[in-house]
């Protein structure tokens, strides 16, 4: 969830046009204020000059009548989570309105498992999980716009969990699918990314929705982030804060000071795996309502759970 986010402004058309040069040749002979045969006397320089603002009334008619007020900027986000890795399209709109602008935005994403984390000893697999990907991302931004939309792949815990070399030959063999998307790639937007900044992405968009970005710092939410391999705890403190915790912000007109601090392995899916191997192990003793002692209740399950969910046998 990913480098603080913030709405990127559209470029008009008109802003990708080449500018329109014009050379007007000096003439090497002086023209007389009184010549003896006016007939003679040189008009190219009225000439061009009126040519070059006939051309530029019409680029700006054409431009104002013909060309759409309403310009999308699109942009993917692939998240690479434990549990699966997501998609994210997203189609940003400024609108002119009678008051201004507005921006619209419009989103699509589409799931897929497992996670890349799956996929250690699989790196074609890999591959193809991003492919199935990428048709999605194609079917949703104009091939027109494919060069100038930016992709990225941000990984979070389910890579953080392996050792470094292998979450690298993962990361190189997307990078190699990417590089041939058609989209705007470059191999540094690929990566994991840690979990203080995962939190911090958490937090903006908690706070975006709430609408308290962009507001008093005091009046923001802090968030609680349970994700499949990690949980993250962020907030915005005044408090002195450890420098390997502390994040800094700017959104507005204001600098949020963010407490963000992640906890490796106490994801929900991550952290019920770990319990049910304690229960199984007999690492805790076993509950009162236990049928046998071969069989151990999870305490942390509710009782009206499916009893195969809540109940775990020792092998």
């Amino acid at each position: 969830m990913p480098e603080t986010k913030s709405t990127s402004k559209s470029t008009t058309s008109y802003q990708n046009m080449d500018p329109i040069k014009l050379q007007i040749r000096s003439s090497s002979r002086s023209t007389a204020l009184f010549s003896r045969n006016p007939r003679q006397t040189s008009h190219s320089p009225f000439i061009a000059v009126s040519i070059a603002i006939s051309i530029a009334l019409f680029v700006f008619v054409y431009i104002f009548f013909f060309s759409s007020k309403d310009s999308v900027k699109y942009s993917i986000i692939i998240d690479g989570g434990s549990t699966g890795t997501r998609i994210q399209c997203l189609g940003t709109t400024l609108t002119e309105t009678e008051t201004g602008f507005r921006f619209k935005e419009g989103l699509e994403s589409l799931k897929v498992n497992p996670g890349l984390s799956a996929y250690s000893e699989d790196l074609e697999g890999a591959a193809d999980l991003l492919k199935e990907l990428l048709e999605f991302g194609r079917s949703k931004v104009p091939e027109s716009q494919w060069g100038e939309t930016e992709i990225r792949l941000m990984a979070t815990a389910g890579l953080r969990l392996l050792d470094d070399e292998v979450q690298e030959r993962i990361l190189e063999q997307c990078r190699k699918v990417l590089r041939l998307s058609g989209f705007k790639f470059r191999d540094v937007w690929a990566s994991v990314i840690t979990g203080s900044d995962e939190g911090v992405y958490a937090w903006v968009v908690a706070n975006y929705v709430f609408g308290t970005l962009g507001g008093n710092p005091q009046h923001t939410t802090g968030i609680i982030e349970l994700g499949g391999a990690s949980a993250q705890v962020t907030f915005f403190s005044t408090e002195p804060m450890p420098s390997e915790f502390s994040r800094s912000i700017k959104f507005g007109n204001f600098t949020y000071s963010l407490y963000s601090h992640s906890f490796l392995h106490f994801g929900q899916n991550v952290a019920r795996n770990s319990l049910r191997e304690s229960l199984i192990k007999g690492d805790f003793s076993p509950a009162a309502e236990s049928i046998h002692k071969e069989t151990y209740i999870d305490p942390c399950t509710p009782k009206d759970t499916c009893p195969i969910h809540q109940t775990f046998v020792r092998f």
